[in-house]
């Protein structure tokens, strides 16, 4: 089971992240997250020149990666302690994020049955939206 682990130090201090050594989400993290007043979950990330493509703004993909990750964590409660897997992902990119910048994500949970949940929600940096996805969780007991 990956364990969640609070940080204690630097700009995301008091957020939470999963121990995830040797995985594709470490290599392309670090994805912050923690519960909003309201009760939603935000999801932060520092860009940095890893995130970038070419044309200096940040690469769609990474914006794919963060926005599935966001899926599941606006999705946690419904969860119920379930694995799941991505069924569906769409995304509208709507502007590019550039190295320094914060960004964040939120969303909501639009039904949740009893092995699929939709989700919306939107990333953005400061005032500018960068992109909006919708997506599928199906969520299943794991196998040993």
């Amino acid at each position: 089971m990956v364990q969640k682990v609070t940080v204690t130090e630097g700009e995301f201090a008091g957020w939470q992240m999963y121990d995830l050594h040797g995985t594709f989400d470490q290599v392309v993290g670090p994805f912050y997250f923690r519960p909003d007043p309201d009760g939603g979950m935000r999801c932060a990330f520092r860009a940095e020149p890893k995130h970038m493509n070419a044309g200096h703004r940040m690469h769609g993909g990474c914006l794919m990666t963060f926005a599935d990750i966001a899926l599941f964590q606006t999705a946690y409660q419904e969860m119920e302690g379930a694995s799941g897997v991505t069924v569906s992902l769409d995304s509208t990119f709507i502007d590019g994020a550039y190295v320094g910048e914060l960004v964040e994500a939120t969303g909501e949970v639009v039904r949740a049955g009893k092995s699929l949940i939709f989700v919306r929600g939107q990333i953005h940096a400061g005032e500018r939206v960068l992109m909006t996805f919708s997506g599928v969780i199906r969520k299943f007991q794991p196998r040993d």
